[in-house]
């Protein structure tokens, strides 16, 4: 500790949030190099989003300088870029728990302190939440200051718009800040736009340019005046500066500024607070700012595990190929032979395998932002024309395009694929990433199809299964590595609707889907060494469900049990459930899976076990059923 606290001297000073009101610029400068220091160190052994937040080091000092939080509110978006937020705010001694089991968490949480205005983890949220902050403000006759912080990747989602175009609407007083770092909005004009800026949001320029308003108003000659001057302020203002579209939905534009210079924000911060109505501050900032390697690679450090601080290297990766890669290897070797075929995603290019697809097929890859609604209906529109899209998303970012796949491609009965990537738990990143709900979701869609495989060689079969269907279907699977099994060559069909029977003649039926399969195998192995003996079945489909064996199993054994990894709410277990009572039987049936909660962030094996969904858990709780049976 003693170590430690030499190294941030200024961090380890302050003893509150108000403490950093009353230093100097210099000092703040000082403070941001410490910041970057602990979020390095600390990251390199927990993991996290390191470039977006090293990028607003300098903003988060900036806004606490100048407002006066919790009073304030501060509403960021995603909050991949809160880390320096969650230290300043009175978790400075708890941050080296980061995303860790009974930690705190990646993204702002409500719960978690009352800085964190609004919980967030998915995109383009910011503005809609902090508008109805600022209604909510205005409604009960309060004062406080209303900030919301988005990224440039923010405004490639449709929300944001609406939260735009509602705020220019009702005129409220809030700042949006734009966090820009020039992948997405081009940085020339800066130094004149800058200076345009500074005499915009002036007070005296302000107070003047109202005067002369009234002044002019007054006759029939000066509102002449007045009409031509803004023709004319308009058109430069157009040609100019960059900000029109922002004026044109009735906010104040400011910028773009250096989102690194702390004392010029503080300035413009301030100045900000004596307009009247939604004020949008454009800054641009640098990804990975301060730490070499993040800078050399900010794609790799947005989410990046753990690594060497000194070198910026991570472990080599051993073991299984993951899920992610092998679906991407095969979407390729499809396309090779299916012209139909074109992949989408939603700003997920890396992360969802489609990048190598998109390096082979670059006119058959559309990335259409963090849009995922708009990836939905378009690929519906593609597929009414004979292409068949396959449309890769994390399961959780998927919920966003609920309506979509519903209204768009099931009620018309597209041939639409959706590869639901981190479907499951997903470890560290927690609640607001945990892809539990879409077999639930999904489940009740006329038309639909769901795919679960039990391993890395099953998904290349479904998805060649898929893609050759008429009809809307999805498939799920798991973050990270595989099982490990061999891969063959060329694909398979694999029977829609139809399970796999794994084991047979048991007294105990285990009825499993997706990473659920291997661990009811071992489970299975426990039972067996119990003298209970075990029926396996790897169920492959919960949509259409495979009523045939589970209505034979139900007849042969003394206990069914379900096996998912995801929400039991509506899930597989309740379709089975619901198929045994259609059919009139009565069988017992313990269910496995998500329980009725959100869950907190932590190892995804360590979720699981806590959860009840390991193998030794499983037969232990169905031993358990057997003794209170006899009893």
């Amino acid at each position: 500790m003693m170590a430690e606290a030499k190294r941030y001297p200024l961090l380890d000073s302050l003893q509150s949030p108000a403490d950093i009101r009353q230093l100097t610029v210099t000092e703040l400068e000082k403070l941001a190099a410490e910041i970057r220091c602990l979020l390095v160190d600390t990251v390199s052994q927990t993991g996290g989003h390191l470039a977006p937040s090293l990028g607003t080091v300098e903003l988060t000092l900036a806004l606490y300088s100048v407002y006066h939080f919790p009073e304030d509110k501060l509403v960021w978006d995603v909050g991949h870029q809160a880390y320096t937020h969650k230290i300043l705010s009175g978790r400075r001694d708890s941050f080296h728990t980061l995303r860790q089991l009974g930690g705190i968490t990646g993204f702002p949480k409500r719960s978690e302190s009352e800085y964190d205005a609004f919980g967030v983890g998915h995109a383009s949220t910011a503005i809609s939440a902090a508008l109805g902050m600022a209604v909510a403000r205005d409604l009960q006759g309060r004062h406080n200051r209303v900030v919301a912080v988005l990224g440039d990747g923010a405004l490639t989602g449709g929300l944001a718009y609406e939260g735009l175009n509602n705020a220019g609407m009702l005129h409220s007083d809030i700042t949006v800040i734009l966090n820009d770092n020039g992948r997405s909005i081009d940085a020339n004009v800066g130094a004149l736009s800058e200076y345009l800026s500074a005499i915009r949001i002036a007070p005296q320029y302000a107070r003047a340019k109202q005067d002369v308003h009234e002044l002019l108003s007054g006759t029939h000659f000066g509102r002449r005046v007045l009409k031509t001057a803004a023709a004319i302020k308009d058109s430069v203002r157009a040609a100019l500066v960059p900000g029109d579209i922002f004026e044109e939905m009735g906010f104040h534009y400011v910028g773009p500024l250096d989102g690194h210079n702390i004392g010029q924000l503080q300035e413009v911060l301030r100045q900000v607070q004596q307009l009247h109505g939604p004020v949008l501050v454009h800054i641009h900032t640098q990804k990975g700012k301060g730490y070499a390697p993040a800078e050399a690679d900010p794609e790799r450090f947005h989410g990046v595990g753990r690594f060497d601080p000194v070198t910026g290297r991570s472990a080599p990766k051993t073991g299984p190929a993951s899920y992610t890669s092998v679906f991407s290897k095969a979407l390729i070797e499809l396309a090779r032979n299916d012209e139909r075929l074109v992949a989408i995603t939603a700003a997920m290019p890396s992360g969802t395998g489609l990048k190598a697809f998109g390096e082979a097929y670059p006119r058959r890859f559309f990335d259409v932002g963090i849009a995922e609604e708009h990836a939905v209906t378009v690929a519906a529109g593609l597929a009414t024309e004979g292409i068949h899209p396959v449309v890769a998303l994390y399961s959780t970012f998927a919920q966003r395009a609920y309506d979509e796949i519903l209204h768009d491609v099931c009620l018309q009965n597209l041939p639409v694929t959706l590869c639901l990537d981190r479907a499951g738990l997903v470890g560290e990143d927690g609640p607001t990433h945990h892809g539990v709900f879409d077999m639930a979701y999904l489940r009740m869609m006329p038309h639909m199809t769901i795919f679960v495989p039990k391993d890395e060689e099953e998904l290349r079969h479904m998805l060649a299964t898929a893609v050759k269907m008429d009809s809307p279907t999805a498939i799920r699977y798991p973050r990270g590595a595989g099982l490990g099994v061999t891969l063959t060559e060329g694909f398979q069909n694999i029977p829609v609707g139809k399970a796999e029977m794994l084991q047979t003649g048991g007294e105990v039926a285990l009825l499993a889907v997706g990473t659920m399969v291997d661990k009811a195998q071992q489970a299975a192995q426990m039972l067996q060494a119990k003298g209970r003996s075990c029926t396996v079945v790897n169920m492959r489909f919960v949509k259409p469900l495979d009523t045939e064996t589970l209505l034979a199993c139900a007849k042969e054994s003394k206990l069914l049990v379900t096996l998912e990894e995801g929400a039991l709410m509506g899930g597989f277990g309740s379709a089975v459930c619901e198929a045994l009572a259609d059919a009139g039987v009565q069988v017992p049936v313990l269910r496995f899976g998500i329980p009725d909660r959100f869950i907190e962030q932590g190892p995804r094996d360590e979720l699981l076990a806590r959860g009840g969904l390991q193998p030794g858990p499983i037969a232990q709780r169905i031993l358990k059923y057997f003794e209170e049976d006899n009893r």
